[in-house]
């Protein structure tokens, strides 16, 4: 069992932006070092406060291509290595995807996320997504980040001149265990993709996928990587198994594990958005609403290819721990009326794979 101190400690390291120690970071992450997981997200959450005091960021996804992707990621049901049962389509039309911003808008969403399916997008395309983010801008006050692939400079710089606040391309997992993940791109790759959005001074936002075979020590090597590249966005992954995947069997993870990771990325990253991301409900569990003392933001209205937590339950979740909605809305008015309000109930997520109504509502 570990002093008082310690945990002040770590609180006082990352406050005065001093890296923890590899030796120090393991004994976050392990249970057995005598670190108990209370003080520990208490040493986070003084962390988190600092930065982003009590606010709780939501962020929606619009899946604006699904399938037909010629990567062999393992973990992706849009992989072309991947047999899952998915809904595929080809691009979104604009009015479409612009509808679906208004939606996250009106949902309370800080932040609206269109990710694209493929490699990386031609030069062509990159054209096509700056007119989107500037239409976008134009309409609603909210922020947009976008996920599409492999990028240069270039396609970055163009980007950037068209308004966009953020590029997310997750690194995923460790360097050394990169090749056990996907064979048809590099670590290296999606490192240049990261370095030519920050040279041309778009934000960064960059996550890992946990349960996909890594080893405590690519957990602290990628916490230390995001750190080193500037990322200000980190979300985190907990494995969703889809049957039909290369990686379909569910990974071995425990709520205070997943836990430990989010203090450990908050503590290395003391400043950066850590978002606790897809897989929540499954690994989580009944302990969800804990990872909001080390996060400050969550997906609302699931993820690529997963349903999540009704909306609802996660808008009551954070204001039922003390927590605030970052939002320009009455919060009030993002929960349905009492005539029409159902209960929120804890959802059981067993890999229930979104159909058509939930990937195109617009429709």
């Amino acid at each position: 069992m570990m002093e008082k101190e310690f945990y002040c400690e770590l609180t006082l390291q990352s406050m005065q932006g001093k890296l923890l120690s590899d030796e120090l970071c393991m004994q976050i992450l392990n249970s057995s070092s005598g670190t108990e997981l209370l003080p520990l997200l208490d040493a986070a959450y003084q962390v988190r406060k600092k930065y982003f005091g009590n606010e709780v960021q939501l962020h929606m996804i619009n899946n604006a291509q699904n399938g037909y992707c010629p990567e062999d990621c393992n973990y992706c049901s849009q992989a072309n290595s991947s047999n899952a049962d998915i809904e595929k389509y080809t691009l979104k039309s604009d009015k479409e995807i612009i509808d679906e911003a208004e939606r996250a808008y009106e949902s309370g969403a800080f932040r609206y996320c269109m990710v694209f399916a493929g490699r990386g997008p031609s030069k062509k395309r990159v054209e096509h997504l700056a007119q989107l983010v500037r239409h976008i801008k134009a309409l609603f006050p909210i922020q947009v980040c976008i996920s599409a692939g492999l990028m240069d400079k270039e396609d970055a710089q163009v980007l950037k001149h068209a308004g966009l606040d953020r590029l997310n391309h997750n690194i995923n997992t460790s360097e050394t265990n990169y090749p056990n993940i996907c064979t048809t791109h590099t670590y290296a790759d999606r490192i240049n993709t990261l370095q030519a959005a920050e040279q041309v001074g778009i934000e960064l936002c960059s996550g890992i996928i946990v349960g996909m075979g890594e080893k405590t020590e690519d957990l602290i090597e990628l916490a230390k990587t995001f750190r080193e590249l500037g990322v200000s966005s980190i979300p985190i992954n907990y494995l969703i198994p889809f049957e039909g995947n290369v990686l379909s069997q569910t990974p071995e993870l425990n709520p205070e594990y997943c836990l430990r990771i989010l203090a450990l990325y908050r503590l290395v990253n003391p400043d950066a958005d850590i978002r606790v991301a897809a897989g929540r409900e499954l690994h989580l569990r009944s302990m969800e609403v804990m990872a909001l003392y080390p996060a400050n933001s969550l997906f609302i209205d699931g993820y690529l290819n997963s349903k999540g937590g009704n909306r609802e339950r996660v808008i009551r979740m954070i204001e039922d721990a003390g927590f605030v909605v970052k939002t320009d809305k009455d919060v009030k008015d993002l929960l349905p009326s009492e005539g029409n309000r159902q209960l929120p109930v804890i959802d059981n997520h067993e890999n229930v794979i979104k159909d058509i109504n939930d990937l195109r509502p617009r429709l």
